[in-house]
């Protein structure tokens, strides 16, 4: 198959580092490419690349070159995995007779009927999802269909975290907390800090702190939040850091208290280099952490009882070994690169199939 993976992301996440496992992991059998805007994102990438400006949901300039592109490849699937690049996919699709699957990694009610129906469903061959609540959410809305949403989990390239993550970091704090990811609202920094604040009454001797991985617009504001909890000393923003990982091989806790999510990647990859997650009923956070075994489910907002399970991990460090063996035992046995490189491959092969047999019943 000939695959054309589309990204028109302006900073790197959690989506993006998805668009690279599953693109170059298929590459080993396929033939796959990118649509991307910006060189943060693009250069990242090792397979064959093109950027287009992506202004817009409909910029008639990217879809005329994204045609183009299509036809000079003999792309027979699109998969956009940002929400601004589905109408242009499902537009260019239209067009050149392809096959349009979106890729959609956090939970998304549709409210607006017609603009909705039009991408989720007319222009949409498929949608892959990272979590059953995500497919629960999109089959509340009347006019999607079941059989046109799979559910494939993230795949974590194991033997590359290996690597990246020697040689460790070097340890901030004894009891260390790691949260990754772009520092907006949406991930709830703020409630995090406030926990952590409250966690402290209860331990105020303790040599803990939290390491902040990403960048965004919310920075300035969570480093003055922390100083008025006063915290601020136990708290190191590392801005945006191309290689995170020697610094989760080194971490506790792996934090993830965010509004909404799919699965995140960030705490995947913590939960595989032994931190204990902690994390918020987020998206499809139920489906890999059972709660108290392999990891602490909260509910956001809830300070005190954040506080009080970062509190019994400081103490409990024979809990913490516990947990953290059976978390990453999770990702290892379930959330392999391999099985969501296969899963995202049949999955194309079964759209292109099918739209070959409702154009010739008899094939």
């Amino acid at each position: 198959m000939n695959i054309l993976f589309m990204n028109s992301a302006r900073t790197w996440g959690g989506t993006e580092k998805w668009t690279r496992m599953a693109s170059e992991a298929m590459a080993k059998d396929h033939k796959t490419f990118l649509v991307y805007r910006r060189d943060i994102v693009g250069e990242r990438f090792t397979i064959p690349k093109f950027r287009l400006p992506c202004l817009s949901h409909i910029d008639l300039y990217t879809l005329f070159k994204l045609v183009k592109i299509i036809r000079k490849e003999k792309i027979e699937v699109i998969i956009p995995t940002k929400r601004k690049d589905y109408m242009i996919a499902g537009l260019a699709s239209r067009i050149c007779g392809i096959q349009n699957i979106l890729r959609l990694g956090i939970v998304r009610p549709l409210r607006i009927p017609v603009i909705h129906q039009l991408i989720y469903h007319t222009l949409a061959s498929g949608i892959i999802v990272n979590a059953q609540k995500i497919k629960q959410t999109l089959l509340e809305t009347s006019f999607m269909q079941e059989e046109k949403i799979r559910v494939i989990y993230n795949g974590l390239d194991t033997e590359a975290l290996d690597r990246l993550s020697l040689p460790p970091a070097q340890k901030m704090f004894k009891f260390q907390i790691t949260t990754a990811g772009v520092l907006t609202k949406r991930k709830g920094h703020d409630f995090l800090l406030r926990s952590f604040a409250q966690f402290l009454k209860l331990a105020p001797d303790a040599d803990a702190g939290i390491i902040i991985i990403g960048d965004g617009p919310k920075k300035e504001e969570l480093i003055a939040l922390t100083d008025e909890l006063k915290i601020s000393e136990r708290v190191h923003f590392t801005g945006f850091l191309k290689n995170p990982y020697p610094n989760m091989a080194i971490s506790d806790i792996i934090a993830m208290t965010s509004t909404n999510e799919g699965i995140s990647n960030a705490l995947l990859e913590g939960m595989y280099l032994k931190n204990v997650p902690v994390s918020t009923f987020a998206g499809g956070t139920e489906e890999l952490i059972d709660n108290g075994k392999n990891g602490f489910l909260v509910d956001y907002c809830n300070e005190e009882t954040l506080a009080a399970i970062l509190h019994e991990l400081y103490r409990n460090d024979q809990q913490r070994k516990q947990i953290s063996r059976a978390a990453r035992e999770t990702v290892i046995q379930k959330f392999s690169m391999h099985s969501m490189a296969t899963e995202v491959e049949h999955f194309c092969s079964e759209t292109i199939e099918s739209r070959k047999s409702k154009q010739d019943p008899k094939a």
